[in-house]
């Protein structure tokens, strides 16, 4: 176990250095691409709006191993994705956390949160992610990839 942790805080063992650059993922799909990030509606989750938000320069788990230019590049794409949700979903908030305890890699779910969501007023709970209706889903990345488009 602590060889894989080691091997996959190096990236040797990366799923989401694997994976290239997917318009689709098994994360969701791709709604914006940046220099070095790439950020997905996700597919299943407890809310509408759920995006996650992917440095996808060299192999990092933490910000801190990125560079002041990459930090600076990284963190201006999650405000900017935050913009995006909060522009299209409308929710009450935005929760925004830098995970990757299951896979280390640096990441962000940029997150809606709604008054009427499963914990108003508490994070959200560890799942179960749900699949959102297929149709309803399409249409959010369709109408957030023109938002990207339109600038």
């Amino acid at each position: 176990m602590a060889d894989r942790l080691g091997r996959a805080r190096r990236g040797t063992v990366c799923r989401l250095c694997a994976e290239g650059r997917p318009d689709e993922s098994r994360t969701g799909a791709r709604i914006y691409a940046g220099a070095h990030t790439d950020a997905y509606l996700a597919r299943k989750a407890l809310v509408r709006g759920y995006v996650v938000v992917i440095w996808r320069g060299r192999h990092a788990v933490e910000p801190h191993h990125l560079s002041a230019d990459e930090a600076a590049s990284y963190h201006a794409d999650v405000l900017r994705v935050g913009r995006l949700v909060d522009d299209y979903f409308q929710p009450m908030k935005i929760n925004y956390m830098t995970m990757g305890n299951r896979g280390p890699h640096l990441h962000t779910h940029v997150t809606a949160r709604y008054l009427d969501d499963p914990a108003p007023g508490a994070p959200l709970p560890d799942g179960p992610n749900m699949p959102l209706p297929e149709n309803q889903w399409r249409a959010d990345v369709a109408a957030l990839r023109r938002l990207v488009a339109e600038g």
